[in-house]
């Protein structure tokens, strides 16, 4: 008896053990790789050619200023050009890593954009900064590259005329009176 229910009990585990065990798949076919394949390479150009930069936003990315640069509260950012495709940079900091181009704006402001994140890097001539457009948040302020920090440094010593400050040609004209 305790035989058979042994037996009963071997062919039991061995059903159950199979069941468990998914199905094998079949490699897939050289013509569906194929198009998996075909697949990839055309939304690779499909993308490429959404972003093609035109002359005057790869005049832009001539005036990127590349490297490490601190920013305030001891952060930094990190600035490289994407070796394979020019105009593009690779912006990096402690909280992220963003692939980013040059936006063409109205006010001259250097922009460069990365439109999935919702990033933007704006350079001005004596800071730049990291925001995050989605949220309304700066994530680096103050940023400067030893070119925007002596403008900086020279507009402390000279400042900028405020648009409150009246013109120098109606002071001129004042004193001549």
């Amino acid at each position: 008896m305790k035989i058979l229910l042994m037996a009963a009990l071997a062919m039991c585990m061995s059903t159950f053990v199979g069941a468990q065990t998914p199905p094998k798949k079949s490699p897939p076919s050289e013509s569906r790789m194929e198009l998996k394949s075909k697949a990839k390479q055309v939304a690779a150009g499909a993308s490429a050619a959404d972003h093609a930069l035109t002359p005057e936003e790869m005049t832009i990315a001539d005036q990127i200023h590349l490297g490490r640069m601190p920013c305030e509260m001891g952060s930094y950012v990190q600035i490289d050009a994407d070796p394979k495709a020019p105009g593009f940079f690779h912006v990096q900091t402690k909280a992220g890593k963003y692939r980013m181009f040059p936006v063409v704006t109205a006010t001259g402001a250097i922009r460069l954009e990365d439109q999935k994140i919702g990033a933007v890097w704006l350079q001005l001539a004596n800071k730049s900064m990291l925001m995050n457009q989605r949220v309304g948040q700066r994530l680096a302020d103050e940023c400067m590259s030893p070119a925007q920090h002596a403008v900086a440094e020279a507009l402390k010593l000279n400042p900028a005329p405020s648009f409150m400050d009246p013109p120098a040609s109606a002071t001129v004209a004042k004193t001549a009176r």
